[in-house]
C-alpha cells in the first residue's frame, strides 16, 4: 500500500507551490502550521517539508516554522531543502525532525550521504530535468542520469529515495511512473515518487505498478491538494 505525504513548501515561512520548479512562479496558500494541522486531522501519518529558501540558499532558512510545526503536530516529518551539513542534520534532529532528505550534496558528495545514513535517518532526493539530476533548487542541472546517482545508493542504509520529475511537478501532467519505477529499481530503496499527480487514479496506476514491481513506496501530493482538485481526507482513508 502506497504511503500519502501531504507536502508543505517554504517560502519565507509561507506555503507556496511552484510550477516546475521555478521560484517565480510561487504562489502563496497560507499557514504551514494550519495545512500541518488540517493533514493531521484528516488522518495523514507524515508530512513533507521543503525549505525552498533554503534549497536554492544551501543553508536551512525557514528553522523557525519548521520548529513551529514540529512542536504544534504529532505527525511524522520528512525534511530537505539546504541541508547540507551534519550541523544542518544535527539542529533538526534535535528538534524532532523524523527523517532528512540530502539533495544537492548527494550528487556532489555521495559519500558524505552514506556516511550520514549511518548515523541519521537520511533519504536522497533525486529531482531530474529529462532524465538528469539537477541540484541546487534546481538552478543547475548536472549531465549525470538520475539512475546513475539512484544506484550509488544501492545498500548504502538509506531509509528512502524521492524522485521528482521537475518538468512535471505543479502542471498536473501526471506522475512519471516509468521513471519512479526505474529509479526505484536502481536504488532497491523505498521508493517515492513526487511531481505532477492530478488525482486519485494516479494514485490507482501508481499502486498497481509498484506492485506488480514489488515495490515499495509512496507518494508526495502538493498542488492537486492546495487548488482543491482532490478529496485529500479520501484518499488517507482508502490509502491508510
Amino acid at each position: 500500500m502506497l504511503e500519502i505525504f501531504p507536502a508543505i513548501d517554504l517560502k519565507e515561512g509561507q506555503v507556496v507551490r511552484l510550477y516546475k520548479g521555478k521560484m517565480s512562479s510561487a504562489k502563496v496558500y497560507g499557514s504551514p502550521i494550519d495545512f500541518a494541522k488540517k493533514f493531521e486531522n484528516m488522518g495523514s501519518k507524515w508530512i513533507h517539508i521543503v525549505d525552498l529558501d533554503g534549497a536554492f540558499c544551501g543553508e536551512p532558512k525557514n528553522l523557525g516554522v519548521i520548529h513551529k510545526i514540529r512542536e504544534s503536530t504529532n505527525l511524522k516529518i520528512q525534511l530537505g531543502g539546504g541541508i547540507r551539513s551534519e550541523e544542518n542534520i544535527k539542529n533538526y534532529i534535535e528538534i524532532g525532525i523524523d527523517r532528512l532528505i540530502l539533495g544537492s550534496v548527494a550528487m556532489k558528495n555521495p559519500d558524505f550521504v552514506e556516511k550520514m545514513a549511518l548515523r541519521y535517518p537520511i533519504a536522497v532526493g533525486i529531482d531530474a530535468k529529462d532524465g538528469k539530476v539537477a541540484i541546487e533548487g534546481w538552478a543547475h542541472t548536472e549531465q549525470l542520469e538520475a539512475t546513475h546517482l539512484a544506484k550509488r545508493f544501492k545498500n548504502t542504509g538509506i531509509e528512502a529515495v524521492i524522485c521528482t520529475d521537475i518538468s512535471r511537478d505543479g502542471a498536473f501532467e501526471g506522475i512519471n511512473v516509468d521513471w519512479t519505477l526505474s529509479i526505484a529499481k536502481a536504488s532497491e530503496c523505498f521508493c517515492i515518487a513526487s511531481g505532477g499527480f492530478r488525482d486519485e487514479n494516479d494514485l490507482i496506476i501508481l499502486d498497481e505498478a509498484f506492485k506488480e514491481n514489488k515495490v515499495i513506496g509512496g507518494v508526495i501530493i502538493g498542488k492537486a491538494y492546495y487548488e482543491d482538485k482532490i478529496d485529500l481526507k479520501s484518499i488517507l482513508k482508502r490509502f491508510l
